[in-house]
């Protein structure tokens, strides 16, 4: 049979299939090849016993993207999800999020503002005019149940929500999915994180087709995989100038005659360059 694996734990494996779901271990090719069953992965299994739904898996498909934080393949939409306030946008971690999930061929990514009742109406305007022109950009508070039809709307396929602790991804997850029952935890006075209140991975079905991954938060993340030079192809803005600049082989940095320099104000924000040029020089320094 085949089916889509949607949660793990201590080894055996949850298919979905057939309105079923099968308890499936992996057989020992898997570990001499040292390929690792993922949530999310389309496969092939035996089933071993039909009443008691149990299998083995006989085969893993072509994966199209994978994660490493959270652990999770074949991923349709990101939603990239911060505060508005308590803690704030932290911009240059939104910008990492942003990269790695273009990285990763990511069809459709998505940033969530929760709590957008504590929203300055002058910083939404900011954001906006910042992110609003290349990525889809939904307002909502789940304490509220503001903006959940929206999200909704633009959630499709496998859809993985990101970003740090204490912003209310599991409370989104809730109002989007009522009986997942997701745990959610508060926020720490002290340094305005949250607690952990996700630890495993598994995919929650939501409707039809779609559903939804919740993962870990956390405060940082490297791009240190990446070479500096590729980073320009991970700013969406920069696409329609790459190619267009006076020397081939342009990093946008200090050369003249750069299409990209040239567009900022105009399609390409300042803040946005500005992150650029941290990052590319973060990457160049440690490379």
């Amino acid at each position: 049979m085949t089916g889509r694996i949607i949660r793990g734990v201590g080894g055996l494996y949850y298919v979905a299939a057939a309105d079923h779901i099968y308890e499936c271990s992996a057989r020992g090719r898997f570990r001499k090849a040292k390929i690792v069953p993922t949530v999310g992965d389309f496969v092939e299994f035996t089933v071993l016993d039909e009443d008691a739904k149990k299998g083995a898996l006989d085969k893993i498909e072509k994966r199209k993207n994978s994660l490493i934080r959270p652990r999770v393949t074949n991923i349709d939409t990101a939603v990239i999800t911060f505060a508005a306030a308590s803690p704030d946008i932290n911009m240059d971690l939104l910008d990492r999020f942003l990269i790695l999930a273009e990285t990763q061929n990511i069809p459709n990514i998505v940033i969530c503002i929760n709590k957008s009742d504590l929203a300055d109406e002058d910083a939404k305007n900011d954001f906006i005019r910042i992110y609003g022109s290349i990525y889809t950009v939904v307002y909502v508070s789940a304490t509220e149940a503001l903006g959940i039809d929206e999200l909704k709307k633009a959630v499709k396929g496998v859809t993985v929500f990101a970003g740090p602790s204490g912003v209310g991804k599991s409370s989104l997850i809730n109002e989007l999915i009522p009986h997942s029952n997701r745990q959610t935890g508060e926020i720490s006075r002290k340094i305005e994180r949250g607690k952990h209140t996700t630890r495993q991975v598994e995919l929650i079905h939501m409707e039809g087709d779609v559903y939804i991954v919740d993962s870990p938060g956390f405060t940082s993340l490297s791009l240190d995989f990446l070479d500096a030079g590729d980073i320009q192809h991970y700013f969406r803005e920069f696409e329609p100038y790459i190619g267009k600049c006076y020397f081939t082989d342009c990093a946008h940095i200090a050369e003249p005659g750069c299409a990209v320099k040239e567009h900022i104000g105009e399609g390409i924000s300042q803040e946005r360059y500005d992150r650029f040029v941290y990052l590319y020089n973060e990457l160049k320094q440690r490379r």
